[in-house]
């Protein structure tokens, strides 16, 4: 029993190293390159992929080439709600500091979805952002963060009219959760004090890192 027992921990490993693997290779992998990569020998990959392809992980594209499968984005969805569950007291407090409508944004499919958002309670006049809504990456604060987030950079980003006329944005990455590309700003119908913001919304990042981690 402990023998199969550590065999299948084994297996699993491999499986869920495989993916990760997967997932980190835009172009996909030939089996040969995920076995090099495992250090293990392509029937292992084979029975490992087997495996994975059934519960819908993994798929082979017309070339061959290792992909992930729809499963994955089933369970990211799934996870969703936690990871929203898991923002809101920073993005409540974010709301009310700022006097804006803030919002925690993550990716999907190539764009920035707004995952969950909190408008502040005392405030006249505010931005109404739909949870769910999805902007390329390389316009508004949101996505931008995402992507200074891809470098490295923690710092905030601000951006001006660049999703909806008249509306300005704050935002810092989400660094340090594995697996998990996200930014937390704020938008607002008046110009933002960026170092008084900036400061607010990098803070509310970090919390949410650790909430999540």
């Amino acid at each position: 029993m402990a023998g199969r027992g550590g065999e299948t921990a084994q297996t699993l490993d491999r499986g869920l190293r495989l993916l990760h693997l997967v997932a980190d290779a835009p172009s996909g992998l030939t089996v040969t390159e995920a076995a090099n990569r495992l250090g293990v020998g392509r029937a292992v990959v084979y029975r490992l992929v087997g495996a994975l392809t059934g519960h819908g992980m993994l798929r082979r594209d017309g070339e061959g080439r290792l992909r992930l499968g729809a499963g994955v984005l089933h369970l990211a969805r799934r996870a969703q709600p936690l990871l929203a569950e898991g923002a809101l007291p920073a993005l409540r407090r974010l709301a009310e500091q700022a006097g804006a409508t803030a919002h925690l944004t993550v990716v999907e499919g190539g764009e920035g979805v707004a995952l969950a958002v909190v408008e502040p309670s005392w405030t006249s006049f505010h931005v109404a952002y739909r949870t769910g809504s999805r902007h390329p990456l390389e316009r508004g604060a949101a996505g931008r963060a995402i992507l200074a987030g891809r470098a490295g950079a923690a710092g905030p980003i601000s951006t001006s009219g660049e999703l909806q006329s008249g509306a300005y944005g704050v935002a810092a990455p989400v660094l340090g959760v594995p697996g998990l590309e996200a930014s937390v700003g704020v938008v607002s119908l008046s110009a933002l004090d960026v170092d008084v913001v900036g400061a607010q919304v990098t803070a509310a990042a970090a919390a949410i890192a650790t909430a999540l981690a």
